[in-house]
């Protein structure tokens, strides 16, 4: 029997859906997905107030091969309780949230077929209301309802809709809008999009290219679930590499790369490096600064010690450095808007980037289409987008590392690890704890690196995985050297816990 709890990914729903993984059994089928759509059906109705015969529910997908076999469990499941529910194929995270507030669409939910960019034989589900992504005590919810349900899913009444053309044009309209000022608009813009074979080769084609924008050396547009080039990852360094090369090779104004399901996005200039990480938070917030002046940033708890002089000092900003978890960032930000701070960004260093003017959805084509228009802008300018972080400072080094704990109580074990660094940075000369602090252990050193007696300052992070039995660390260092100098010391210091393993 499925234990349905253990498909909870925070705010999302993830299992493996296909076998061919050693050691990796799915545990996600069609019947899962039908009992998990019907526990969302009846959930929604009484979050939205309506009967579930009255609910009107849209299904989308990213080109996992899982996909299709998935979805028809959904459509049985949402029919089998009352409610009529419409396939919208091919489609984005976003569009899929649009879909409800769009008035030409206006579903009471939403549901995404997409485990972001998870290997292959993953899959998973991403759910909506006109409120937004649900958070990770609705899925609990949901999960504990689809438990109980006997899911003898047998048809459904087949219904489509045009999601994903519809978000286009809204897309389209922004661009229209942004760039009315601009002569000739995106004619004379090149721009190389790389969608990684997921959902986000329309925005070349059916946004940048339909708005005059030339796409030539565009890669991976076509949806593939294999995912036969790379990872559709905008973290991942060869998927990086892999558009600087596009971009460079083409002599493009700008690059832009999706993640699987389009909500993360990463850009290349025309210099060929990769905005993305702190890069992308920096501009993010530069491409808004001037309409919140004095406003929040609030972003994940690894953003760099450069990022938050580069957002105050140069942007005259605020900066809440928050946890990991996007919806973690996402709700942080609406808290504060609560209590009326300008709140007006939440984003983390993935990519996930979500404006308080745009739903606090993060939507990697909302902010793609936010940096082309002003990479057009600044090309009448004889500039390009580069420009606009050109004073975002960058360490020297960087490191980041995953401790495994392989302890049975492994959550209890990584508490005690960071409760217990607390009292050794206080108690070693050269380091201090940075706070306010949301998420782990912050640390401050400045400690002498081996040759040349030289100090390297810069900062670390420890803090327990959200979802996996290790603790990550990232460290920054102005120094060369300084990364190993620090490294050795939190080694010293970890090697005395039983079930910590020190990478070899």
């Amino acid at each position: 029997m499925t234990d349905f709890m253990k498909l909870q990914n925070g705010s999302d729903v993830r299992g493996i859906a296909m076998e061919g993984v050693p050691g990796e059994a799915v545990d996600l089928t069609e019947t899962e997905a039908g009992a998990i759509a019907g526990a969302f059906a009846y959930w929604l109705g009484f979050k939205v107030g309506k009967n579930p015969y009255d609910l009107r529910i849209c299904v989308g997908q990213d080109p996992r091969l899982s996909g299709d076999t998935l979805k028809q469990g959904i459509l049985k499941g949402v029919t089998m309780f009352g409610a009529e529910v419409y396939d919208a194929g091919l489609a984005s995270t976003p569009a899929m949230f649009m879909s409800t507030v769009l008035p030409q669409l206006d579903y009471d939910g939403a549901i995404m077929i997409t485990a972001s960019h998870l290997p292959w034989n993953r899959n998973g589900f991403k759910f909506f209301t006109k409120e937004g992504g649900l958070d990770k005590e609705d899925i609990a919810k949901i999960l504990r309802t689809a438990s109980r349900y006997n899911f003898v899913g047998e048809f459904y009444e087949e219904r489509h809709s045009n999601v994903l053309e519809m978000y286009a044009a809204y897309l389209r309209q922004m661009l229209s809008m942004g760039l009315k000022d601009v002569p000739g608009g995106l004619k004379g813009m090149h721009i190389v999009v790389d969608a990684g074979n997921g959902s986000g080769g329309f925005f070349a084609t059916d946004v940048l290219e339909r708005m005059g924008a030339d796409i030539s050396g565009s890669q991976f547009l076509e949806p593939d679930g294999t995912f036969p080039n790379h990872s559709p990852n905008p973290e991942d360094k060869a998927a990086l590499a892999s558009l600087s090369r596009a971009v460079t090779e083409n002599k493009a104004d700008l690059g832009i790369m999706f993640d699987t399901d389009v909500d993360r996005v990463a850009a290349v200039g025309p210099d060929g490096i990769p905005i993305a990480g702190n890069r992308m938070i920096a501009l993010a917030a530069a491409l808004a600064a001037e309409d919140y002046p004095g406003g929040t940033v609030v972003t994940d708890s690894v953003t760099s010690d450069g990022l938050r002089d580069f957002l105050e000092n140069e942007l005259g900003l605020k900066h809440l450095r928050y946890k990991r978890g996007y919806r973690n960032v996402i709700n942080k930000a609406k808290d504060l808007r609560e209590d009326g701070e300008e709140a007006f960004l939440a984003i983390e260093t993935s990519g996930h980037a979500a404006y308080s003017d745009n739903y606090f959805l993060d939507d990697g084509a909302f902010l793609a289409v936010q940096i082309v228009i002003n990479a057009a802008k600044l090309k009448a300018e004889g500039r390009d987008i580069t420009s606009l972080i050109s004073a975002l400072k960058t360490p020297a080094e960087t490191a980041a590392v995953r401790l495994k704990l392989t302890s049975e109580d492994f959550a209890e074990l990584g508490s005690r690890v960071l409760e217990d660094m607390e009292k050794w940075v206080r108690e070693t000369s050269g380091l201090e704890l940075v706070t306010p602090n949301f998420d782990g252990v912050r640390v401050s050193f400045t400690v002498p690196v081996s040759g040349g007696g030289k100090q390297a300052s810069g900062w670390f992070l420890m803090r327990k995985s959200l979802h996996e039995p290790v603790l990550p660390l990232n460290i920054e260092a102005d120094t060369e050297g300084g990364t190993e100098a620090v490294l050795s010391r939190i080694y010293d210091f970890v090697s005395r816990y039983e079930g910590v393993e020190i990478p070899g």
